[in-house]
């Protein structure tokens, strides 16, 4: 009976596919899909061919490890050719190599398998010669590779010269060039505030950086190496198992995992897998699965390869972190601090043991770069408690027609005006007290210390007022809470409704620039409003001023006179100053003269130590006498204020000539211009 006409077709789909895909994987560094696809698309071209074994050849997909490399690089010949791992994509598949080993080895005890982390990276073959590393080759297709040894001698963790002297001549050892999580998420932050393209992923990252044609660009990227494996050596064996030969490596100075374990028989193996599983996200490195080796030497020489494999070793793979799925919308979220974030609505897909239906898109820019329309397939990454985010576009599967996204120009919310940070990048909803998205963390700033220093207004209690729709702006503090409505509160007595009362009153007596740090204006902090109020020397005159008059206060830039001005200018702001106003917030203007007028102007004093008065208050009585408070001495610094303990700043003053008061000497200072 001859092979079905529709099982040959689908072959030849399949090992196109493979082909496409493998190309831009491990030639471009450009996947095009999951992992996890990749994989499946893989163990169908496997089945298929295992069924009609007519079908295999040479040039299939499941007969050669990879792709050829760019010819970018000079091309290195492996010695020993670096073969690729066979997969087990659940327990039976790996309870099946277990049986396999036993089998062709004749033995029934449980074998002994060396297991360690399989390292999502790219792999590497380091050549050392009397020591001395000489070259560096990716794999490439296993039999050749490309030459990179200026790119990896820029990474920390590979030694140039080997440790000890026990080493053989001739040492070639294999491993993985990996990209740190943490340094992969700072890489991507910089990138997106940048406005520059991000990795879709640390494996991306890691490839990327290593085959750059700019050894200096590579020695910006935080990479880093693990040793699994040995070519080429000078002697037969370094040691009778694996386990005992990798060890040696530290010795030398090569790292390896701390994860690297001898484990007992299939039962070891999978407790191993479930033990590693629960720790993945926790490790720093990201890892997709668990490789077992038979430990044994000379097992592993009996046990010999097949065309792609070697038959003494597997990989157990993790459910991948990558999927495919729909995108059915983009919803536009306001945060509690103002950043507007487009937001991905996706069909159910489920991603590393998880059911993800929502996704970051981070920002609008990052959306036209990646160029992300309704009704796109695209990529999905999870990776720990990580918020799912959506890495790519599939665009040869984007149906005709899908209309490009763009973003809001006014808050859905409250639709105030939308505003870019200085950064360019991060749009924010400028209504600040009015946008019910803002609403909590709004009243809780206006009510902190700092600010209006409302006693027993805690967060808790704000949390409830808003949800239950007593409040809406600061404004009504004042003009909605009473001691009935309090009491009636979770964990609201009568006294501690009547103490709350009381101290609303009497947080109506206040400072022009404590009023304005309470509004909460993007950028204004209690610098800047001090900076404010001694400038214009009241509301009305702030309230009215101009981009141009704002960049006239010390320490205002062209950002935070947008931000103000901006400010000011919605109806809905003005509204609730004029409401916060009406209820009895008050100030006296003459607090607020200019700054040039006042006794202590242009004098920068800083606090450190240990006082016998809180920081707070004695930084509001300078800062009210014109003076400047900083958190850090320098050469401009007129005069440091050391308390008990004083540390590192006392030092630093006394190597820079910076003159040094105890309290005395402050209280001298403040009688000498008349307001002790």
């Amino acid at each position: 009976m001859g092979t079905p006409p529709e099982a040959a077709e689908r072959v030849g789909s399949l090992r196109a596919q493979i082909d496409r895909y493998n190309y831009h994987y491990y030639v471009l560094d450009d996947p095009l899909i999951p992992d996890g696809e990749f994989d499946r698309l893989l163990r169908e071209l496997q089945i298929l061919e295992r069924k009609y074994p007519e079908l295999v050849t040479p040039a299939s997909p499941t007969q050669r490890v990879g792709a050829r490399p760019l010819e970018a690089f000079e091309e290195v010949e492996h010695k020993v050719p670096m073969l690729s791992l066979d997969n087990a994509l659940n327990d039976r598949e790996l309870e099946d190599f277990d049986r396999r080993v036993r089998e062709r080895l004749e033995v029934a005890a449980p074998i002994i398998y060396a297991a360690e982390p399989k390292l999502d990276g790219l792999a590497i073959n380091l050549r050392y010669e009397s020591g001395m590393l000489v070259q560096a080759a990716t794999r490439g297709d296993g039999e050749h590779g490309e030459d990179v040894t200026q790119n990896v001698r820029t990474i920390p963790s590979v030694p140039l010269q080997l440790l000890d002297g026990d080493w053989p001549e001739v040492l070639e050892v294999r491993g993985e060039i990996f990209m740190p999580t943490a340094g992969f998420e700072k890489f991507n932050r910089s990138a997106l505030e940048k406005g520059e393209k991000t990795f879709a992923n640390p494996r991306n990252a890691a490839a990327g950086s290593l085959r750059q044609l700019d050894p200096r660009i590579t020695a910006q990227r935080p990479l880093a190496m693990f040793c699994y494996g040995f070519g080429d050596l000078s002697v037969a064996d370094l040691a009778v198992t694996y386990s005992a030969a990798i060890g040696l490596l530290p010795r030398w100075g090569l790292p390896v995992s701390p994860e690297l374990r001898r484990v007992e028989g299939v039962t070891g193996c999978q407790h191993y897998y479930r033990e590693l599983e629960k720790r993945r996200f926790q490790l720093g490195y990201e890892i997709d699965g668990i490789v077992f080796k038979v430990d044994d030497l000379g097992q592993q020489r009996s046990l010999g390869f097949v065309t792609r494999h070697p038959r003494w070793a597997i990989a157990r793979k993790f459910p991948p972190q990558e999927e495919m799925t729909r995108l059915l919308a983009i919803e536009v979220q306001v945060g509690r601090t103002g950043a507007v974030t487009p937001v991905a609505r996706l069909e159910p897909v489920n991603v590393a043991g998880v059911t993800v239906t929502n996704a970051t898109l981070h920002n609008a820019d990052e959306v036209r770069r990646k160029d992300i329309r309704v009704g796109d397939t695209v990529v999905i990454r999870r990776a720990g408690d990580v918020i799912p985010q959506v890495v790519r576009v599939l665009p040869e599967r984007r149906p005709p027609d899908l209309i490009e996204f763009r973003m809001p120009s006014h808050c859905p919310e409250c639709g105030s005006d939308l505003i870019r940070d200085g950064d360019g990048v991060v749009l924010r909803c400028s209504g600040g007290l009015y946008c019910p998205a803002q609403r909590k963390e709004a009243i809780k700033h206006f009510a902190s210390r700092r600010a209006l220093d409302i006693e027993g207004l805690g967060d808790r209690l704000v949390d409830q007022l808003v949800e239950k729709g007593v409040i809406e702006t600061p404004a009504d503090l004042f003009t909605k809470l009473n001691p009935a409505i309090l009491s009636g509160l979770e964990r609201m007595g009568e006294k501690s409704a009547r103490n709350l009362c009381a101290a609303l009153e009497k947080s109506k007596e206040t400072t022009l620039a404590r009023f304005l740090y309470a509004l909460g204006i993007r950028e204004v902090g209690e610098t800047t409003a001090h900076a404010l109020a001694q400038h214009f020397g009241n509301l009305a005159g702030l309230m009215k001023a101009d981009t141009e008059s704002l960049l006239a206060v010390p320490d205002v830039g062209p950002v935070v006179a947008e931000h103000i001005h901006a400010f000011f200018h919605q109806m809905h702001n003005r509204e609730v100053i004029t409401a916060l106003q009406s209820a009895g917030i008050r100030w006296n203007d003459t607090q607020a003269a200019r700054a040039e007028q006042q006794p202590l102007a242009g004098k920068t004093l800083v606090l450190t130590g240990t006082l016998s008065r809180p920081r707070a208050e004695i930084k509001e009585q300078l800062q009210a006498l014109g003076a400047k408070v900083s958190g850090s001495v320098s050469g401009k610094t007129d005069y440091l204020v050391a308390g008990e303990d004083a540390g590192s700043k006392l030092d630093k003053a006394g190597k820079l000539g910076v003159a040094v008061l105890d309290e005395k000497g402050l209280e001298k200072l403040l009688q000498s211009v008349g307001h002790a």
